[in-house]
């Protein structure tokens, strides 16, 4: 997977807002975060996935979640 947003994460701030985009396929979000997107944190970088991405890859992400979540 690749950086989300071109750069680092800088934990919310609003002075530059970085155009969303799917970390696995590159497409760009049209505006702020689409609620059909999966969102994640992977060594401390947030990632998301556009919806075509979520669906193929929901095996991989389910697996990652603590049993706690069955």
């Amino acid at each position: 997977m690749t950086s989300l947003s071109g750069g680092s994460d800088h934990g919310g701030s609003t002075t530059e807002p970085h155009p969303l985009v799917c970390a696995c396929c590159g497409t760009p979000a049209d505006g702020p975060q689409p609620t059909t997107w999966t969102c994640s944190v992977e060594n401390g970088v947030r990632q998301f996935l556009c919806d075509t991405c979520s669906r193929e890859n929901l095996r991989a992400i389910e697996g990652r979640l603590d049993s706690s979540w069955w």
